[in-house]
């Protein structure tokens, strides 16, 4: 049953680890032959860990056979045994987390981020670290100081960013689930521009401690699959209450039963006119309208809204990350650790090894950010934006108001050649421009395939929902997801 290994998703891998039909050794070897064969053109991984792979795939299988010979009668977690890949912004204890850059291109933390330590606990088998834009600052995996991913549909364009590592790796099979961030939309654009299910948890649901900024008031950890099926069990492990992270939210691990409610009756999908705008691929377009006349024929209700101050979330965004970034990034000072050149005087050291340790995207960012913090232009920039992304989130608190979810494409095109942007960082970042206010409001959102466009490249659509409605959006795109087979779609353009 090799061959057909890669095919399985995290439920089905975990049924039949369960009954014994394959074991989680068997399984983690698939993976890491499918890294050896394909990773050498897709570059997902940064660091492997295969030895310590195959160490938590035979416990799993041991604790199989004793719960097979009634030697155990603990319950079995739906991670045991499964592989599966992390981003390399999050940390993990005695591994190197390099974030995409050369600062911390040697850097080895001697602590495990949270939503890492969860998965560990639950039996999880973590194959190694995924490329990522250096700091998380990207939306196409260019960004890293390690070169590009490329998008197992077609290598020659991007896999999304900045989790496009952790993105790739499960389109391939090179993993069965990985773990990301979304700042402005990177877990989502990833999982929109690969054909997998992508989620962006609720800000505060899922525990930050251990995840290296990027932006403190917008990261969140969230999780790659094929399927919603699969996201929620990720998203159960991951989410919930941390005292190390001051902002987690005191809520309980969710306990998620998608099947829970027979259809979508009743339910009532938003569809704000400022995301349907001129500049949108057509393929893109029809393949989310087509998507919703399937929601509707589900017995969701489809309701026009408006949410009149989209139009300054890239604005916004770009002004508050920048800034969050270069008050983060202050704390590579070349001394207690990250790159360091030797120079006399620490002024001197400071500017030489931050100049050699950041690439262009992240000296572009702090500059804007510290610019924005400025004396004489704090509340000119910094302070206005704040005010104006409290409007985007009245946006939304209106739009839940009336509707159960909001519907939209997660990127106006599909996955760009690598290098088309290069010269033009704008071009880049309008790319982000229907993710974005998500994170700037803090609310939830899923992204999951729904159709390809004319060079078959993957097209994904997004709901976004009130703070801590993850089961819902989960419901509801699994429900989608068993009238249609986008997610069950694989790549084969030599990778598979």
């Amino acid at each position: 049953m090799t061959d057909g290994l890669l095919e399985l998703g995290i439920s089905q891998a975990g049924a039949l680890l369960r009954t014994g039909e394959i074991s989680s050794r068997d399984l983690t070897r698939a993976c890491l032959r499918q890294i050896e064969t394909s990773d050498g053109l897709l570059h997902a991984f940064l660091t492997l860990t295969p030895e310590e792979a195959l160490f938590r795939a035979n416990r799993a299988d041991f604790f199989f056979q004793q719960i097979r010979r009634g030697n155990h009668t603990e319950p079995l977690t739906p991670l045991l045994g499964i592989p599966l890949a992390i981003k390399d912004v999050l940390s993990l204890s005695g591994v190197r987390c390099t974030c995409g850059s050369r600062m911390l291109e040697n850097y080895i933390p001697p602590f495990t981020a949270a939503a890492v330590d969860n998965v560990i606990e639950d039996g999880a088998v973590i194959l190694g670290k995924t490329n990522t834009d250096e700091f998380a600052m990207g939306s196409s995996t260019e960004n890293s100081a390690f070169g590009p991913s490329r998008n197992p549909w077609n290598p020659d364009h991007v896999p999304g960013g900045s989790s496009g590592g952790s993105a790739a790796a499960v389109a391939s099979g090179m993993a069965l689930g990985a773990l990301g961030t979304d700042t402005g939309g990177s877990v989502r654009q990833p999982a929109a521009y690969c054909g997998i299910t992508g989620l962006k948890p609720t800000y505060g649901r899922v525990s930050r401690w251990g995840l290296i900024a990027y932006g403190s008031s917008l990261d969140s950890v969230g999780c790659f699959a094929h399927s919603a099926e699969d996201a929620a069990i990720l998203f159960e492990t991951i989410a919930g209450f941390d005292p190390r992270d001051a902002t987690s939210q005191d809520i309980p691990r969710p306990e998620i039963n998608l099947d829970q409610v027979d259809g979508l009756q009743g339910l009532k999908i938003g569809i704000p006119q400022e995301y349907f705008i001129a500049g949108i691929q057509p393929d893109v377009e029809q393949a989310v309208r087509n998507t919703l006349h399937t929601f509707e024929a589900l017995g969701v209700e489809l309701v026009p809204i408006s949410m009149p101050h989209t139009e300054y979330a890239l604005p916004v965004y770009y002004i508050i990350a920048p800034a969050e970034a270069s008050a983060n990034l202050a704390r590579y000072d070349s001394v207690r650790y990250g790159h360091y050149h030797a120079m006399p005087g620490y002024i001197e050291q400071y500017k030489h090894s931050r100049g050699e340790g950041f690439g262009p995207e992240v000296k572009r960012r702090i500059m804007l950010g510290t610019y924005a913090l400025s004396a004489g232009y704090y509340d000119a920039y910094y302070g206005q934006a704040q005010k104006v992304r409290s409007l985007i989130r009245q946006d939304f608190d209106r739009a839940f108001t009336q509707v159960d979810a909001i519907a939209a494409p997660v990127a106006p095109t599909t996955a760009f050649k690598i290098g088309e942007h290069a010269t033009d960082p704008l071009s880049m970042y309008l790319g982000d421009i229907f993710t974005l206010p998500a994170n700037l409001a803090g609310v939830p959102g899923i992204a999951f395939p729904v159709g390809f466009d004319c060079n078959k490249l993957p097209i994904g659509m997004q709901l976004m929902g009130r703070h801590f409605q993850e089961e819902l959006l989960l419901r509801m795109t699994h429900a989608y997801q068993r009238e249609t087979n986008h997610h069950r779609l694989k790549p084969n353009a030599g990778i598979r």
